[in-house]
């Protein structure tokens, strides 16, 4: 059954009301929206006073064309843009009333990930699932409100390359403790269902590093992988950046910039978690993204 609503207006207010409204397509999705208002000049003035990007404008100016190159090369993104990366990294420091200018940095962005791991928890797993078909909602191009289920095939062949930027300080709670980023590929030989881990084991105390390795033969037929951070019989925390999972020419790492570790739904990925779910999360463990100071 459709799930309706109802709005009762006042007589004096109808005209108003009603000279608001627009029919919007009634073939797909028959609805009535508000009509878009273009902004007055108060309004725009209200909203530049409450907007970051005023300062980071006269930041990004001051600086010499040498600096605004720097921080164009330290983008990861495939579309390189300086501008864009200054702007993420700045925004951040003044919401969280830090002073002074944000610092290019190969390592990290704006935001990291971060683990930490407090007593009496000595153990956290997160996982990121990539099967090899899933669907996620996509948006249909020139509909503005408009999304359709798209299947993702997500077709694994080797090599795989994973690496990751981090910074690590922990403390070992007993034998056999390691920190380490790992791919769990399976793959299949006469019938057999077989698992293979490409590891990247992190130091307990290092300063900002940036790793990564490739597996290119296994034998049989690789069908698909999973990633892993998985932290063991240590207290402190990690910070990371930069997840890359990448095979057939294309990083599938979700969230690989950690703007959002935590968020273990979205409506889009309905059918895979977002970025990173928890296997082991006992009390005093936590992962979340922050802005590394």
């Amino acid at each position: 059954m459709a799930k309706t609503g109802h709005i009762q207006v006042a007589p004096e207010l109808e005209d108003q009301f009603y000279s608001d409204l627009q029919t919007m397509d009634r073939y797909v999705i028959p609805r009535i929206r508000a009509k878009a208002k273009a902004l007055s000049a108060a309004q725009k003035k209200a909203i530049a006073g409450r907007s970051y990007l005023t300062i980071c404008s006269g930041l990004w100016a001051g600086l010499s064309d040498a600096a605004k190159q720097i921080w164009k090369d330290v983008d990861p993104d495939p579309q390189q843009h300086g501008w864009r990366t200054f702007v993420a990294d700045q925004c951040n420091r003044i919401r969280l009333g830090l002073g002074g200018m944000a610092t290019p940095n190969q390592y990290h962005q704006d935001l990291v990930g971060k683990l930490l791991i407090q007593a009496p928890a000595e153990e956290i797993k997160l996982a990121q699932i990539h099967p090899s078909s899933y669907w996620i909602y996509q948006k249909v191009t020139g509909k503005k409100d408009m999304y359709e289920m798209v299947e993702v095939e997500e077709m694994f062949s080797l090599p795989l390359k994973i690496g990751i930027s981090y910074k690590s300080n922990f403390v070992s709670t007993g034998p056999g403790s390691f920190v380490k980023l790992y791919a769990d590929i399976r793959h299949l030989y006469q019938g057999i269902n077989k698992s293979t881990n490409l590891e990247i084991d992190i130091p307990l105390i290092a300063g900002w590093t940036k790793l990564d390795i490739t597996e290119t033969t296994l034998i049989g037929q690789a069908v698909s992988f999973n990633l892993y951070i998985h932290l063991y019989k240590v207290t402190g925390e990690l910070l990371f950046d930069n997840i890359i999972a990448e095979h057939n020419a294309q990083n599938w790492a979700r969230d690989p910039f950690c703007k959002d570790i935590n968020r273990v739904f979205t409506r889009q990925f309905s059918q895979v978690l977002a970025n990173w779910t928890p296997m082991i999360l006992p009390t005093g463990a936590s992962y979340q993204s922050v802005y590394p100071t």
